[in-house]
């Protein structure tokens, strides 16, 4: 009888392993939710394109409007006054000593803690403290904040790993799901079935803005025109 050789692993090793396949599926479906959300972004991106060089010169006169608007809002947050709170100032400072860019001499962790600095400082001029305590949270949750060697410390950094995945997996969804709910998403859809039924949605938009546009400037001429003669 021929003895079969028995390794018995340890509690820990052996959920250590489950996290590890358990990460690599989430690893494999966060790779295929990234792709999804690109190629969702460069086909609205595409139709943005075609829909501005068709559309969009037909809306000249509210894109000036809304320019005058965003100058003025400009001017407003310019003008008004900077008052922030105790506790958003705690929050902050609390940031800026974990994160700040200083902190650390390697390219990669410094250009990653300059762009956190940026939004925190962002948040922190907004008076947005739930932004500020959301990047402290994810920086102290981070796997690399783990210190250690050994079993326990690698299995709590899995998890954490774990645990981003699944947020960013969760974001990636949100994401896409608020595309779809935008106009400019839903218009594209609509050309898309249009042009399966043999239809150019945007060159009947163009169309009907152009009648429009010249009744409007039919007007406006017999205006000039009565205020001519008067």
């Amino acid at each position: 009888m021929n003895d079969r050789l028995v390794i018995s692993l340890s509690p820990e090793l052996e959920e250590l392993q489950r996290k590890a396949e358990e990460l690599s599926v989430l690893e494999a479906d966060l790779v295929q939710g990234e792709l999804d959300l690109a190629t969702t972004h460069g086909q609205l991106q595409n139709f943005e394109r075609e829909y501005q060089q068709i559309i969009g010169t037909r809306y000249a006169e509210l894109e000036r409007i809304e320019i005058q608007i965003a100058e003025y809002m400009a001017y407003l947050e310019s003008n008004r006054d900077f008052k922030p709170s105790e506790d958003i100032k705690q929050i902050y400072r609390q940031v800026a000593k974990l994160i700040h860019p200083d902190l650390t001499t390697d390219p990669h962790q410094k250009s990653v803690r300059q762009q956190l600095m940026t939004e925190a400082n962002q948040a922190y001029e907004d008076g947005n403290i739930d932004r500020l305590r959301e990047i402290l949270r994810s920086w102290e949750s981070r796997p690399e904040a783990v210190e250690g060697e050994g079993i326990g410390a690698e299995l709590i950094r899995m998890i954490r790993k774990i645990a981003q995945c699944r947020e960013r997996l969760s974001g990636i969804c949100q994401e896409i799901a608020e595309i779809e709910q935008t106009e400019l998403y839903q218009l594209q859809v609509e050309v898309t079935t249009a042009k399966k039924n043999g239809k150019d949605l945007l060159v009947e938009m163009a169309r009907d803005l152009d009648e429009q546009i010249g009744q409007a400037q039919e007007e406006l001429t017999k205006i000039k025109e009565e205020l001519g003669a008067r």
